[in-house]
């Protein structure tokens, strides 16, 4: 198995985001690609059949499927991660992934798994070899886990899913810690106990991600300066929100729009010609 790519679009709202991520493609041969819809409105063309989306859902596209994310209401965007791989004809995966019960069409796995994605996506994308090939083996796991049917059905993982969408939800907002333990019903220490365990960070750290994320996201789609991107998003000064970005991204905001939109007049979808 070789990762391809891994790609997160945070809310696929912008004409140039809807007309490339939108866009009626498949991938060549020993390709799969799967698609994890987080959240928005609208539809998943693959293999011919359309799907309304539902938040957590998975697909899974084959060689030679077509298939397209079609938008139905900018005001509810769409954020996704896509993840493209290529598996040899005499792979054992490949095998599987041809069987009944890998023909993941709309599979609704919760929004729990936004962790592992976003782990696969830094390890997979990453320079180390160690790294990207730690990626390979943590995505065969997923496979076969969900192959088996795997199902994360404890009364832990039901608060770790409630929180990430009141997190998500609250992006453009202000929560704090002792306001997301509240609204659970848990104490704040049981939570970061919580979070440690099954997402390997904390609530506070993973939502200032989130806002990371956001940002990133504005900066490549829109035209809105530093420090109003900072005050949607609710931090206390544009200071405060380099610091995070930078810590986050390794790199400033004006930096990052800079390498992204700048370079040779390429955005970042340019730079992402092979996958959704």
């Amino acid at each position: 198995m070789t990762i391809d790519d891994v790609v997160f679009v945070y809310q696929m709202k912008s004409d140039r985001e809807l007309s490339w991520h939108g866009r009626h493609h498949c991938h060549g041969n020993g390709q799969y690609e799967f698609h994890y819809f987080l959240q928005g409105e609208g539809s998943f063309l693959n293999a011919g059949v359309s799907h309304a989306l539902r938040n957590g859902m998975l697909f899974l596209s084959h060689p030679g499927g077509y298939h397209e994310i079609r938008a139905a209401d900018i005001r509810r965007p769409i954020s996704y991660y896509a993840v493209l791989f290529t598996l040899g004809d005499d792979d054992e995966t490949s095998r599987l992934l041809s069987q009944d019960q890998m023909q993941v069409h709309g599979k609704v796995i919760g929004t729990t798994y936004r962790f592992f994605f976003e782990q696969l996506r830094e390890r997979g994308t990453a320079d180390s070899p160690a790294l990207r090939r730690s990626a390979e083996y943590q995505l065969l796991s997923f496979i076969y886990s969900q192959a088996e049917g795997e199902q994360w059905a404890d009364e832990r993982n039901h608060h770790i899913e409630k929180a990430l969408r009141i997190m998500q939800q609250s992006v453009f907002g202000k929560e704090t810690l002792q306001s997301l333990s509240g609204r659970l019903s848990l104490s704040s220490a049981y939570l970061v106990r919580l979070f440690r365990e099954k997402m390997r960070t904390t609530p506070m750290k993973y939502y200032s991600r989130l806002k990371v994320e956001a940002a990133s996201s504005m900066l490549i789609s829109t035209e809105m300066t530093v420090s109003e991107i900072a005050d949607r998003l609710c931090f206390s000064s544009e200071f405060h929100f380099s610091r995070n970005f930078k810590q986050a991204t390794g790199l400033a905001p004006t930096e990052y729009r800079r390498r992204y939109l700048q370079h040779l007049g390429l955005s970042h979808i340019d730079s992402h010609p092979m996958i959704e």
